[in-house]
């Protein structure tokens, strides 16, 4: 990829528009906003000054939990995403979590492996779409 990628933090609702787009386009805006976004660490990826891809971070403890990863579907498989995940999988670490885990989509399940994180317990399914539990230690 010859475009420059820079992450950083970002407010919760930056994440909306890409959450909405890439995760869930048939519901409303409100059904990707969290609760608990105002207590999370929110981190884009943009490239060429516009966000591509997206992350929330939230630490209960030790445990830390990312959710709502989004990478807008003409710069996937770019590595972007990828960038993104490490960046947070450091940020968890660098505040004192030892574990990190998400729900994940289980068409992505290989993706997760790849960054070491294992499927933990049974599919669930959030209406029609299969999710797994993926955890790993930091």
């Amino acid at each position: 990829m010859t475009s420059e990628v820079t992450i950083r933090s970002i407010q919760a609702a930056d994440t909306y528009p890409l959450r909405h787009a890439v995760l869930w386009p048939q519901e409303s805006i409100d059904y990707v906003k969290l609760n608990q976004d105002e207590q999370g660490h929110h981190y884009g990826a943009f490239c060429n000054g516009k966000l591509v891809s997206v992350i929330s971070l939230f630490i209960d403890g030790n445990v830390a939990r990312f959710r709502k990863f989004a990478t807008r579907p003409d710069c996937q498989g770019q590595g972007i995403g990828s960038q993104l995940l490490r960046r947070v999988l450091e940020e968890a670490r660098e505040k004192g979590a030892q574990r990190i885990w998400c729900d994940a989509r289980a068409v992505n399940e290989n993706f997760y492996r790849a960054f070491g994180l294992e499927p933990e317990g049974n599919r669930f399914y959030r209406g029609t779409i299969p999710y797994v539990r993926m955890a790993k230690s930091l």
